[in-house]
Parts: structure tokens; sequence; C-alpha cells
């Protein structure tokens, strides 16, 4: 077979539907292991679905009985261990009774281990920095990342609109662990600042409900301060749809 086309070949996307470990840390004290099955694969980058959010610039370790000619490393192991960037997320609701929602994920594979600074800050973004290659992956600061880092300007307007909403953090196992009842300060499409009595690091992934919205949306813990009277607050940016306030 010509040489060309086998190495085109290989970098089709595959539907394999290989089973998938999935590591993620949120923040430095908290992480969590999902199996699931890969939806399609190439030498490069991998589809798949979880049943708990992540967001796109997040890093994840994955391990696949990956075949020998998809690999660009570890020939010789039963397992492909591989680090992987986030590219993208999309909510998803299969067609059975239970109606509960999971998570489309679509990742670049970026190599054996992760940048340094991963290890300083597992909930920081990153970005490609080139093309994808079998030469590897170069990894920047995602654009939020710098944003936040060096700006405290916000891109979409935050209105004063006091939202009724149902909080719940999850634990290892993907379960609720903590829920309560709160309001936010202000909301934009985007995000929002919101009460709350949990002391939830930056970097976890949240759910809020709206019942007078008839809405759910997945967020992530940005930063946390305190408000008048010294209540406290999180701050919040959602990660799988915006919130309707235009």
């Amino acid at each position: 077979m010509n040489d060309q086309v086998k190495s085109k070949r290989i970098r089709e996307r595959l539907e394999l539907r290989l089973p998938v470990r999935v590591h993620c840390r949120e923040t430095p004290d908290f992480e969590w292991t999902e199996v699931t099955r890969l939806l399609d694969v190439t030498p490069f980058g991998a589809g798949f679905t979880l049943k708990r959010p992540t967001e796109r610039g997040r890093l994840l370790h994955m391990t696949i009985p990956m075949p020998r000619p998809l690999r660009v490393f570890d020939h010789v192991e039963d397992q492909y261990k591989i680090w992987a960037l986030v590219r993208y997320m999309l909510t998803t609701v299969p067609a059975d009774d239970k109606k509960v929602p999971c998570f489309e994920v679509g990742v670049a594979f970026i190599g054996k281990r992760p940048p340094q600074s991963y290890e300083e800050d597992p909930a920081r973004r990153y970005e490609l920095a080139g093309p994808i290659s079998e030469g590897g992956v170069s990894l920047q600061d995602s654009e939020n990342t710098r944003l936040a880092q060096n700006s405290n300007d916000r891109t979409h307007t935050r209105h004063n609109i006091p939202v009724s909403l149902s909080l719940e953090v999850f634990n290892e196992k993907g379960e609720v662990a903590h829920a309560e009842s709160t309001v936010t300060e202000n909301i934009s499409r985007r995000g929002a600042t919101v009460y709350s009595t949990f002391d939830v690091p930056v970097g976890r992934f949240i759910k809020l409900t709206s019942a007078d919205y008839n809405l759910t949306v997945y967020a992530v813990v940005r930063g946390r301060s305190k408000g008048a009277a010294g209540m406290p607050r999180i701050h919040v940016e959602f990660i799988d749809r915006e919130w309707p306030v235009d």
C-alpha cells in the first residue's frame, strides 16, 4: 500500500467504541475518574461522552487500549496513557426514559506528560500554540486564562437581577454532595455572581437550576468574594449554554 494513502487513512476518524478511563483534576484537592467509551478516534484526538461536565481548555488524562497503529508512543504497552486537551463540550440528552443529560466531549491528544504549570494549577486552561502533528503539540495559556489573569474587564454586561436558583455541588462519584437555594447578585449571558454558603473552590464545576426560567446550566467557579455585610459569594462562568437575559 502506498505510504501516503496509509498515512491518510490512519488519520481519518475511526468509529472505535473502545473503553476509556478519563481522569480529571478540577482543583489540587478534588479529582474524579469515569469509565466511558470512545465515539471515534484518530492518532491525534478522540470523541466520547461523560456523565459530568468539563470545559474547553482543560486537561484530562486518558487510558485507552489503543491499537498500536494509532499510537505515537508506548507501542509495546497494553494501555495507552495520554494527556488530552478539551476542544469542545456539548450537553446532550439521550433518547431514553431517564432523560439524564450527558456531555459530548472532543479532545486533542497532547502527549505523555502535562505542562509543568498544570501541576501547579490543574484548573488552568490552555489552547494549541500550533498545528497538531506527529512531532508533538505545543500549548499556551488560553485567551480566557490570560484575560482573567491580566484584566478585570468583562466581555458581557452584568445585570443586577436577583434570579432564584438551586445550586448543586457534586462529589467524586458525580452524585449531588451539597445543594442549596440561593439568588444571584448579578447575571450576564455568560456568567453570574451567586450568593453561596458553600466553600466551593475556584475550578470546581457546579449545576445551577432556575424554576422561573425553566433552565439548567453548568458552570465553573472562577472566583470567590464577600458582598454587603460580608455575605459570601462565588463568581461563576457558564460553560454549556448562555443565560437568556437580553
